[in-house]
């Protein structure tokens, strides 16, 4: 097979733009001869469930899935009967970016409540956590979060913690979407653990692709009373692989060293060294007319740009509008993003803006 594309081009679009983490390729290569069992049943997914439960405590199940959206839908899905909602903030990927999948396969509503940073708080989960036991309503009974969330902001381990207890107390469940939780550990400075299983998080989705893997997540079951029928769910789903052999292997290859860890360090690094480039230029003058909109906590800047910019822009680099109507973008950092991308990203954009 001929190369289809140039391996020099770099962007800033998303971290599901790079490609393999040649550690993960390898472990693939590696579980790749001979046979085994099949849809789990393999030397691989086993050792997968003692990873998990190193990083998260005994009695964790994790379950390997293809994407993100299958691991946040058919999580959900366990955590709920039929008549059940979830409150997630209106930015959260549920709401915003799975096409309609919790609504149409998971069966379930969301009830969304704006913030302005994409996290909720106690007093934002209260916005939609009423109306039990009125059959006109759909009954709130999960509460969904994201670390770090679509706004690149982190959660630290009591904001968790709060909403957990406020959650449980009033008979809710708390799921966390952790397409990014890698980030969000390695800015924070934790283990996994202490900001998901410690701080009362019930079941969790684990994310693999953005940081590193070729494709795979799981879905982590932290308390086993707050998920039902996931063995079966998985499967109608459309989310049970046959050879899950290298879904496991994926996951295994990150987690078992501290791979998962330097990925994440890497691509908040550049994150932090964009932003700080950015700022060096707007306080010199050599930048003009950028602004940023949120506090650059994992891999990701959100910013302002002066109007025609962005498509400019565009033409040498990846990235994606955030609120086209405000001209904001974001502009995300992955684990091979190097400090030469970084370099020439803000020379161009100081390039447009002086123009």
């Amino acid at each position: 097979m001929s190369i289809q594309h140039d391996p020099a081009i770099r962007g800033f679009a998303s971290d599901n733009y790079s490609g393999i983490h040649p550690e993960v390729l390898a472990a693939i290569g590696a579980a790749n001869d001979g046979h085994q069992g099949a849809y789990g049943a393999d030397a691989y997914t086993e050792r997968l469930q003692e990873v998990f439960r190193q990083h998260f405590g005994e009695g964790t199940e994790a379950f390997p899935v293809f994407n993100g959206t299958g691991a946040n839908v058919t999580g959900l899905q366990s955590m709920l009967p039929r008549w059940g909602a979830v409150i997630a903030a209106s930015s959260a990927h549920i709401n915003v970016d799975e096409g309609g999948a919790p609504e149409r396969i998971g069966g379930f509503k969301i009830l969304t409540v704006p913030t302005p940073d994409g996290k909720l708080t106690p007093e934002l989960v209260d916005r939609e956590a009423w109306g039990w036991g009125d059959e006109h309503r759909a009954q709130p009974l999960v509460v969904s979060i994201t670390q770090s969330t679509e706004l690149g902001t982190l959660y630290s381990a009591a904001e968790i913690r709060a909403l957990a207890d406020h959650a449980h107390g009033r008979g809710m469940k708390l799921h966390l979407d952790g397409a990014r939780l890698s980030n969000a550990a390695a800015a924070l400075d934790l283990p996994l653990r202490a900001f998901t299983r410690d701080a009362g998080v019930d079941v969790l989705s684990f994310g693999g692709t953005k940081n590193g893997a070729m494709l795979g997540e799981a879905i982590v079951v932290l308390n086993p009373e707050a998920a039902d029928g996931l063995l079966y769910a998985r499967k109608f789903n459309m989310q049970l692989s046959s050879k899950m052999r290298f879904v496991s292997a994926q996951l295994i290859a990150l987690l078992e060293g501290d791979l998962w860890l330097r990925n994440a360090r890497h691509a908040n690094t550049m994150a932090r060294r964009l932003r700080a480039a950015i700022e060096a230029g707007i306080a010199d003058g050599s930048i003009n007319g950028v602004a940023f909109t949120q506090p650059t906590q994992s891999n990701g800047v959100f910013a302002t740009v002066p109007d025609g910019v962005a498509d400019r822009l565009r033409e040498s680099f990846r990235f994606y509008d955030w609120d086209a109507a405000r001209n904001e973008v974001r502009w995300m950092c992955s684990f091979d993003t190097q400090e030469d991308d970084v370099d020439a990203f803000v020379a161009e954009l100081s390039r447009l803006t002086r123009a």
